[in-house]
């Protein structure tokens, strides 16, 4: 089955700073693929160069098939596309641009526009210099979306949107995947991927350096953990946490009558909250991290890739 996109040994150099070294990968058609990685690891770079807005300095890239080099207006139809900056602005109104777009994009079908403006709660009788970022970024949305293309090109796609706007943004991308559409989206939001994707690939400074199914790999390892406790002594706290694994690493203070515990956990907390459970404990916080942390610290520039998708 030939790949929706396949990436092979693409670099892209920018004078002496080089944005990607050696990209390769490959997208199964009908499938969600990941892209995650820390701001300026190359991923808005990637997905610039499947749509044709910048080129490789080497290496290849084919996209449903084509050259998007070559691919030209005709490959561009079968993509939808929402770029990391979107920028709308102008007096026309939300309906009259979705307007314009279907007839550059192609064929759309009746009451399409209404029912994903309806999903994604988006006013398409304001003028669109008018709205919000995230009313800005529904309309993206919906351009990209509406003309059902073989493949979506999403670059941080729920930027600016709020929860329930990006719930329904996650169930348009599980029934596009059930009509066996490709979606390639690249987000920030670590739940976002483990929730939609397939597969994944983690970028950091360039290079893929991690790539799999999505419960393969540890994104959801490393968690944040905020302990306050009552009534207890801060050797003692210190000595209960000391033979967990070094990657907690605590920082134990007092504060007032409270101990104060914060770490950062890669694996299981259970240790650690057993060690906690001896005392009073008054707060607990887990929570995940943000994305650059978790990714560098779990896949690092150091280590190297392991992966069936065709990391480097």
């Amino acid at each position: 089955m030939t790949p929706a996109i396949e990436l092979n040994d693409l670099r892209k150099q920018y004078g002496r700073q080089t944005a990607l070294h050696g990209l390769t990968l490959s997208v199964a058609p009908g499938t969600v693929f990941g892209l995650i990685g820390p701001n300026g690891a190359g991923k808005t770079t990637t997905l610039r160069m499947l749509v044709d807005i910048i080129r490789p300095t080497s290496g290849t890239a084919r996209v449903l098939g084509t050259d998007p080099r070559t691919g030209g207006a005709a490959l561009r139809r079968r993509i939808g596309y929402v770029p990391g900056e979107l920028r709308m602005e102008g007096r026309t109104t939300g309906r009259r641009l979705l307007d314009f777009y279907a007839s550059v994009s192609g064929p759309v079908r009746p009451s399409q526009v209404n029912e994903l403006a309806e999903r994604l709660s988006c006013d398409l009788t304001r003028p669109v210099r008018t709205l919000s970022k995230g009313n800005k970024q529904k309309l993206g949305l919906i351009q990209a979306f509406m003309h059902e293309p073989p493949l979506l090109i999403l670059d941080e796609p729920t930027s600016g949107l709020d929860p329930l706007v990006q719930r329904e943004f996650l169930n348009l991308v599980h029934e596009a995947r059930q009509n066996g559409q490709t979606v390639l989206l690249s987000s920030h939001v670590l739940s976002e991927i483990q929730q939609a994707a397939d597969e994944v690939a983690v970028l950091s400074e360039g290079r893929v350096v991690a790539a799999g199914a999505v419960d393969e790999l540890r994104l959801g390892a490393v968690r944040r953990v905020r302990a306050v406790m009552t009534d207890a002594d801060p050797d003692a706290v210190r000595s209960a946490l000391a033979p967990l694994s070094p990657t907690a690493a605590p920082e134990i203070r007092a504060q007032d009558d409270r101990v104060i515990v914060h770490s950062t956990i890669e694996g299981d907390v259970d240790p650690l909250v057993k060690a906690l459970a001896r005392f009073h404990v008054a707060e607990l916080l887990i929570e995940e991290p943000d994305l650059e942390e978790s990714v560098l610290r779990l896949y690092g520039p150091s280590r190297p890739a392991a992966s069936p998708t065709g990391g480097e």
